[in-house]
């Protein structure tokens, strides 16, 4: 994990409820919460525009943050925040607290190098991604920034699973019961030979299952 971390001041919020957040909106803070670590909730306000420029630069929900509440410093992991649908306007962000030892569930994006060494590309196939991201478990003090899909040597038809990636110690896939589809190289449309139309079609349809799947969690 190499996200820069950051630190917030926070107020703590006596009062909660619609009313109440609507007045901390009104003076340029957002209202959040802080919860886990087997402790109660914790309801505080932060800086709008800093929590939305945070937001917006990358990383947000893999980055470990801390909160100063009146000298009190809190490590956080935001699980998740809430935008206003027209405007776009932040609502809201709920924090995990990082105690020691502490186990997160995280989307990790997927980054694609050497595309100029795949044999496949360069005879004009096309990148098929699967998933651009992957949901991973780990500890909450290492979550990596991204896991990284080498496409050294990758041929029309050919795909990745998950089994293909080097991951770092103590992070798992989320899906355990099958060695899942990252990517394929698929041959572009009217330009398949005999060769490598059957072993592409296997591995758009395996695609094709992957997206499904992946719509349906969602």
């Amino acid at each position: 994990m190499s996200h820069q971390t950051y630190e917030l001041k926070a107020e703590a919020r006596e009062r909660v409820g619609k009313g109440s957040a609507r007045a901390i909106r009104r003076n340029g803070k957002i209202p959040a919460v802080i919860y886990g670590d087997n402790q109660a909730p914790l309801a505080i306000t932060l800086p709008y525009k800093e929590v939305f420029l945070k937001i917006h630069a990358g990383g947000f929900k893999t980055t470990i943050a801390t909160i100063d509440l009146d000298g009190k410093k809190i490590q956080v992991l935001p699980k998740d925040y809430q935008l206003e649908p027209v405007r776009d306007f932040l609502m809201h962000v709920d924090f995990l607290r990082i105690g020691k030892g502490t186990v997160v569930t995280v989307n990790v994006p997927v980054h694609f190098t050497n595309e100029e060494a795949s044999p496949g590309i360069k005879r004009g196939g096309v990148l098929n991604i699967v998933r651009h991201d992957v949901e991973f478990t780990c500890p909450a003090t290492s979550i990596p920034d991204f896991i990284e899909v080498d496409l050294t040597g990758m041929d029309i038809g050919d795909s990745v699973h998950i089994s293909a990636i080097t991951l770092p110690e103590g992070v798992t896939p989320t899906i355990t019961d099958r060695d899942f589809t990252i990517a394929t190289v698929a041959a572009p449309a009217g330009l398949k030979s005999e060769e490598s139309g059957a072993a592409d079609t296997e591995a758009e349809e395996e695609a094709e299952a992957e997206e499904k799947e992946g719509e349906g969690e969602a």
